[in-house]
C-alpha cells in the first residue's frame, strides 16, 4: 500500500512524463492545495504521442488506438499520435475525443506514485506544476483536520491499482519473451496520387509486436497456458488494436484539412 509521508524533504528523482514537478504528497506543504474542477482537464496530455497501458486495459484500449510493445522491456504502450509530441487525442484546450479511449495513465494524473529508495517504499507525489492544483481549489486535497480527504484516498487508491496491473502487465511481457512470441515489425502507409494510383509506401513505426505465427505454432500446453491465465485474450486484444492505424491516419488527415482551412 503507498503511504502520504508526514514530510516532503524526499528528493524526486528521475523523470516521469506529464510531470512536472512531482512532489511527495504532504500536509504541511499541500495542506490548502485543492483540485480545480475543470470540464477539459486533459491538456498536460497533449503532447504525450504515447502513453504506457497496463494489460488489463487492452481490451478497452484496442478501439481506439494501436497497442505495441516499444524498449528494450518491451513496454506495452497505446499510441496516440503520428508524429512525436502530439497527441491525437488530447487536445490543447483539454479535451479529449469523445468516445476514445483515455489510458489509466492520464486518468491518474495529477497523483503517481515513486520509489523511496531509502525506506523501500512508493510514496504518493503529485505534480506541483500542473495548473489542475490550486490554492483552495474546489476538491480539497486534505481536510479541516489535515487528513486526506475523500476525493485523495480515492486517488491513492487508484495510483495503488495501478501499480498492482504495472507489475502484472511486466508479467505478462516476461512470458511473451519467455514464448519468444515477440517480432520487430512495422506499420506502413500507402498514400494516393493525385492520379489516383498508389504512391510510395510510407514508414509509419516501427515496433514489436506478437507474431501470429508464432503464435499458431505454440504447443497445444502453451496456448492452452495463455488461454487458462488469461494472457490470450490480451494478445488477441492487441493483435487487433494494430488495424487502428489507419483511423490515426485518418484523424491526422482530418485534422490536418481542418487546420489548413481555418
Amino acid at each position: 500500500m503507498a503511504t502520504t509521508p508526514a514530510e516532503a524533504d524526499n528528493a524526486i528523482t528521475g523523470t516521469v512524463m506529464f510531470y512536472k514537478a512531482p512532489q511527495p504528497l504532504s500536509v504541511e506543504q499541500h495542506g490548502k492545495l485543492g483540485l480545480r474542477r475543470e470540464d477539459r482537464p486533459y491538456a498536460f496530455a497533449a503532447e504525450g504521442h504515447m502513453t504506457p497501458l497496463t494489460v488489463t486495459e487492452f481490451a478497452n484500449a484496442a478501439g481506439s488506438f494501436p497497442i505495441i510493445f516499444v524498449g528494450d522491456d518491451k513496454t506495452p504502450v497505446g499510441v496516440l499520435g503520428l508524429n512525436a509530441g502530439e497527441s491525437l487525442f488530447a487536445e490543447k484546450d483539454g479535451s479529449y475525443t469523445t468516445g476514445a479511449y483515455i489510458p489509466a495513465y492520464i486518468r491518474r494524473y495529477p497523483f503517481v506514485l515513486a520509489n523511496d529508495e531509502g525506506q523501500q517504499r512508493m510514496i504518493v507525489c503529485i505534480d506541483r506544476g500542473s495548473d489542475l492544483l490550486v490554492e483552495g481549489g474546489e476538491q480539497p486535497l486534505f481536510d479541516d483536520k489535515g487528513q486526506p480527504t475523500e476525493y485523495t484516498q480515492n486517488a491513492i487508491k487508484f495510483c495503488d491499482d495501478f501499480e498492482t496491473e504495472r507489475r502484472r502487465t511486466e508479467s505478462f511481457v516476461k512470458l511473451l519473451i519467455e514464448l519468444d512470441l515477440l517480432e520487430r515489425t512495422q506499420s506502413q502507409f500507402t498514400p494516393t496520387l493525385p492520379n489516383g494510383q498508389p504512391g510510395q509506401p510510407q514508414l509509419i513505426a516501427e515496433f514489436w509486436g506478437v507474431s501470429e505465427e508464432k503464435l499458431n505454432k505454440l504447443p497445444a500446453d502453451k496456448y492452452i497456458q495463455l488461454r487458462d491465465n488469461g494472457a490470450l485474450s490480451q494478445i488477441y486484444a492487441h493483435l487487433l488494436s494494430l488495424n487502428n492505424w489507419d483511423k490515426l491516419i485518418a484523424i491526422a488527415s482530418s485534422k490536418s484539412l481542418a487546420a489548413n482551412a481555418a
